[in-house]
């Protein structure tokens, strides 16, 4: 895969104008690596193979296990995970794949017993921006970083 174009220095406000709000989520009360976990899954949706190389890093870097890093693609089947980390990733499938879920109720619902209303907006906001940036990432072909040597 070769990248087509480095978003990120041709429009170098606009990538950070986005950034702020992935600089405000660890500060917002949700667990770090609840976030983590939420975005390695919309980044495996999406297929952003940056985003989900940067993330399983970032979730490990925190301490989490390799076996839930692993895992989240098959959470459903997986006993590893919380409720509140279920109702998570629920939300975050919904939202992501919202074309063809349009947010059920269900989903709604389960996030709703799990999280404060603010939670669930920052929740939200997390998996907004995670969309976002892998549509960057895939859109303009932004690959894993290299190996360090």
């Amino acid at each position: 895969m070769e990248l087509r174009l480095p978003y990120w220095s041709i429009a170098p406000d606009g990538v950070r104008a986005m950034t702020a709000l992935y600089k405000y989520l660890p500060e917002c009360g949700l667990e770090p690596l609840l976030i983590d976990l939420v975005f390695l899954r919309v980044s495996q949706i999406n297929g952003c193979a940056y985003c989900v190389d940067l993330h399983a890093r970032d979730a490990r870097a925190k301490g989490e296990t390799e076996r839930r890093v692993n895992s989240v693609v098959t959470w459903r089947e997986a006993p590893f995970y919380t409720p509140r980390e279920r109702a998570a990733l629920a939300w975050a499938e919904s939202l992501t794949l919202i074309a063809e879920t349009r947010a059920p109720d269900e989903d709604y619902e389960a996030a709703k017993a799990q999280f404060s209303e603010k939670e669930l907006v920052d929740l939200t906001l997390a998996i907004g921006l995670m969309n976002a940036l892998n549509r960057l990432a895939v859109g303009f072909r932004r690959g894993p970083a290299p190996e360090p040597a």
